[in-house]
Formats: structure tokens, sequence, C-alpha cells
């Protein structure tokens, strides 16, 4: 395989959405830190993730993802800005730099779908985002900040798999390492997701823009145990 804003949201129903084949599911294709389970819960049920600073409200449908598969982007993963959770740079993904992107994707409704993307940005859960835009052009750019963009990335099972990153890309990205917290938990979903033992999961990280340069695989690898 190969945040919301304003004006974003519509009246809909939780877990409804256009183009959804009637089913009301989208794949949530997690490429940072919702790799690892653990931390998703705390946007779906709520609660503090180990090691992050921040509680979460959790989505207004708690119920589990229904199916999670280890998938990839075309692409790369970055690190920039600061997280309010862990302290250092947030993962972003480029899809237009070449590339591979391990990720994980997560079956949800439309509206836990709404509701981890607005409290990625900060907000409290509530009305459903109109995915309309992003399923029939690919890329909706719902405001200029982190995780405003939703870019839907394909199809599998007939439902649509979509994520959500900055508009600005690598190269106009203010490039931050990621705290060691975050790295730990990346670390924990790649192995959770595509059995990646530590060197591996090392080298991957500590060469991503952002870290290279501050991380090297030995004290990443040295981070995961």
């Amino acid at each position: 395989m190969s945040g919301a804003a304003n004006g974003a949201e519509s009246g809909r129903g939780a877990g409804q959405a256009p183009g959804l084949n009637g089913t009301g599911l989208v794949w949530y294709v997690a490429y940072g830190s919702n790799l690892h389970a653990a931390r998703l819960t705390c946007y779906l049920r709520g609660g503090r993730p180990n090691g992050g600073a921040r509680t979460y409200p959790g989505c207004r449908d708690h119920s589990p993802a229904r199916r999670s598969v280890a998938t990839a982007l075309a692409g790369t993963l970055y690190f920039a800005g600061r997280s309010p959770t862990w302290g250092g740079g947030s993962a972003f993904y480029d899809p237009s730099v070449r590339g591979e992107v391990p990720c994980r994707a997560y079956l949800l409704t439309a509206g836990q779908f709404s509701d981890i993307a607005a409290q990625e940005m900060r907000r409290s859960p509530g009305p459903d985002l109109d995915l309309d835009r992003v399923l029939a052009h690919g890329r909706a750019e719902l405001g200029p900040g982190r995780y405003e963009t939703l870019l839907h990335v394909g199809q599998l099972d007939g439902h649509p798999l979509l994520t959500f990153t900055a508009p600005w890309g690598v190269a106009g990205a203010e490039l931050a390492a990621p705290a060691a917290a975050y790295l730990r938990t990346l670390g924990a979903g790649l192995a959770e997701s595509h059995t990646w033992g530590p060197w591996r999961t090392a080298g991957y990280l500590a060469t991503r823009p952002g870290a290279q340069g501050h991380w090297t695989p030995g004290a990443v690898a040295a981070l995961l145990g």
C-alpha cells in the first residue's frame, strides 16, 4: 500500500460519513506514536500515555479498533515542532519524499477518526469531520496547523485509508529532535506491529529528518533495551 479546523465539521451523527460504502468505517493509518496500541487507546478511551504529559478525553465511542494491520506508505517520516505531550519533535509524514514509512492501520468508525484528529489538534471530541473532500481529491487542508491536512492514501477491504499530517512537508518544516519517551513509544509500536527488533528500529528512527544528527542508532537502541 503504496486535526480539525474551523469549517471542517458537519452535523452528521457519530460514525457516519459520505463515500464509505454505507459502513461508516475507515482505516486510520498511524505512522507515529499511535503505532503502539496502548498509546492509541488513550485517544479512544481516554488517559495519559506512558511517559507523556497530557491526559486525553477519549472518543465519544470508546470501542476498540475492529482490526489492525501492519502496512507501509511511500514517503518519509520526519520530526518537527514541539510536542506538548512528549516535549520534543512530533512525527509527521511527507508523501513527496522518496522512501517507505512503516505504518499500522486501525479500522475505526468515521466518528472515532474525527475524534482522534480533534485530540491531535488539542480540541475536544465533537461533530464528525466532513470527509467528502479528502475522499474525492485525496487531500484536504482543513487549516494551516499541525495534523490539519487529511490524506486519502488508498483502500483496503473496501474501506478508505486515511491519515493526517502537516501541510508544509519536510522541506518547509522546523525540524526538531524527538524526546526519549516518544522514541520509546514509536519503538514499542514498531516491535508490536512489524515485529522489528531494537537495532532495526533504531537504525530507522535515528536516520529520520529531525532525529538525524541528534540521535545515533546506538543511543536509540539503548533506549529500547
